[in-house]
């Protein structure tokens, strides 16, 4: 298996936990992963984009047009990471609107649907990650796979977050653009 992510977000959204979660799942199966913090400003706010590849991999950056899934927890970071996206690859973007480009783009305002209480908004990430299992076919984890990855990272929380995947995963009202 060869698959490559990239996720784009900023500073405090928990892109770096995202690739925590996606390494414990790869390890869990002795899959080969890299991962990396490319863009990395560790301060609240700055933009931050991480690039992973599952796989017979042997440097960690992704290239433009390679990466399977682009996971945007911010509208304007993954249009900034975009180029890296190959031609046939999806996207699942936390956003209300997206623009109209040749891929399959899997919409959900998650900001909207944490400011109504469907969801605690610090675990955002982990909502948008169960929009990846909900909806991207080919996405090499399960969501047991996640669930068991999110109890090994924090105990703790692993209960909060496992509710907010599961939320995700029930969900049906994103907007599926396919072109």
């Amino acid at each position: 298996m060869k698959y490559q992510i990239v996720i784009a977000g900023f500073g405090g959204q928990g892109v770096v936990f995202l690739v925590k979660i996606l390494s414990i799942c790869a390890a869990n199966r002795n899959l080969k992963f890299l991962g990396t913090e490319n863009h990395g400003m560790s301060q609240r706010g700055g933009s931050v984009s991480s690039h992973i590849k599952i796989g017979n991999f042997y440097t960690p950056l992704i290239d433009y047009n390679q990466a399977d899934l682009l996971i945007g927890l911010d509208k304007n970071e993954t249009l900034i990471n975009l180029p890296y996206l190959k031609k046939r690859g999806k996207i699942a973007v936390n956003s209300d609107i997206f623009p109209d480009i040749k891929t399959d783009v899997f919409c959900i305002d998650a900001n909207k649907l944490a400011e109504n209480g469907v969801f605690d908004a610090k675990g955002l990430n982990v909502f948008m990650l169960g929009i990846v299992l909900s909806t991207v076919k080919n996405f090499p984890f399960s969501a047991k796979e996640v669930k068991k990855a999110i109890e090994k990272i924090n105990p703790k929380f692993s209960k909060q977050n496992s509710e907010i995947l599961d939320k995700a995963l029930r969900i049906k009202n994103y907007d599926k653009i396919k072109k």
